[in-house]
């Protein structure tokens, strides 16, 4: 059984209740709607056959006031609370680092990466340039970590794939989100690499606004994908593939299958001894993330990455 750390919780993130109900096999409803996430209760209970990881179980929690801590622990059946992110790397065989504020994941995952505990980070793994050159330091010792966003996993976005012969040579993706780009930008990557493949992007170009991106990616190949993130729209995740002969479009909803996923990819890493992605591919959607920012705040310019 393999003993898996649970961090939480960053504004907004429910990951921490939900991964660990999914993990462990049990959710407690009403705690979980009480902390105001009932559409996380609502997806475990309409997936409760399906709960429960048997080589895994999450049997710590840490979080930056034990209040939190606590109400994790009773929401999903967390029999311990440690009281530092060095107590835990000294009593569990892996971690879960599910908070989404990248400005926190050098300081969060250093206990771990130095006493050489596997560690999963939820996304986005950086949103500087320094703080990725540190992660590709740790990455060059051989520290263990993987890190994603979980439309890596959607099965939406496998559907799409498997039409992709079927439409020709591709000559454009598009992909529509929801909030900012920082956060959820990295869903859009993650889901446009998901359906065409690792493709080498030659330059990204923002031309939006802050709460209003709108981002060109140019392939080396010379198609092209746009990817549109609203703060104020209505709530969607989707993406669209446009080839010579047809189009085919994705709405990205199952996100409990996916979490599902992501977590069975990184329990099967540590059953395995190595990231099953490999830091290379997370690095190049950094690198786009990243530059897309450099690009908006430039007035627009191109950022060239090939």
């Amino acid at each position: 059984m393999i003993k898996l750390g649970m961090i939480g919780m960053s504004e907004g993130n429910a990951h921490p209740y939900s991964w660990s109900a999914i993990v462990n096999g049990q959710f407690d409803a009403a705690e979980i709607t009480r902390i105001g996430y009932p559409a996380v209760a609502a997806y475990l209970q309409a997936n409760k056959e399906t709960l429960g990881l048997p080589q895994a179980r999450v049997t710590h929690v840490w979080a930056q006031e034990r209040e939190i801590a606590t109400s994790i622990a009773q929401a999903a059946g967390i029999e311990h609370i440690a009281g530092s992110l060095e107590e835990m790397a000294g009593k569990v065989d892996a971690v879960l680092l599910c908070r989404d504020d990248p400005e926190q994941h050098v300081a969060m995952a250093a206990p771990f990466l130095e006493a050489g505990v596997p560690l999963f980070i939820d996304k986005p793994l950086a949103a500087t340039a320094a703080d990725l050159d540190w992660f590709a330091t740790q990455a060059g010792k051989g520290r263990f970590f993987m890190s994603c966003s979980s439309m890596r996993y959607a099965g939406e976005c496998r559907a799409l794939r498997q039409e992709l012969p079927h439409l020709g040579p591709v000559q454009l993706i598009t992909a529509v989100g929801k909030k900012d780009w920082i956060k959820y930008g990295v869903h859009m990557l993650e889901a446009v690499f998901a359906v065409i493949g690792e493709i080498r992007v030659r330059s990204v170009l923002n031309t939006g606004d802050a709460g209003r991106e709108i981002v060109t990616l140019e392939f080396v190949n010379g198609s092209k994908a746009t990817l549109h993130l609203f703060m104020d729209i209505a709530p969607t995740f989707q993406v669209s593939v446009f080839g010579k002969n047809g189009w085919r479009m994705a709405e990205i909803k199952n996100s409990y299958a996916m979490f599902r996923d992501n977590i069975i990819e990184f329990v099967r890493s540590v059953e395995e001894g190595r990231p099953r992605i490999a830091f290379e591919e997370t690095k190049r959607i950094m690198n786009i993330l990243i530059a897309a920012q450099e690009s908006r705040a430039g007035g627009g310019i191109k950022i060239m990455t090939d």
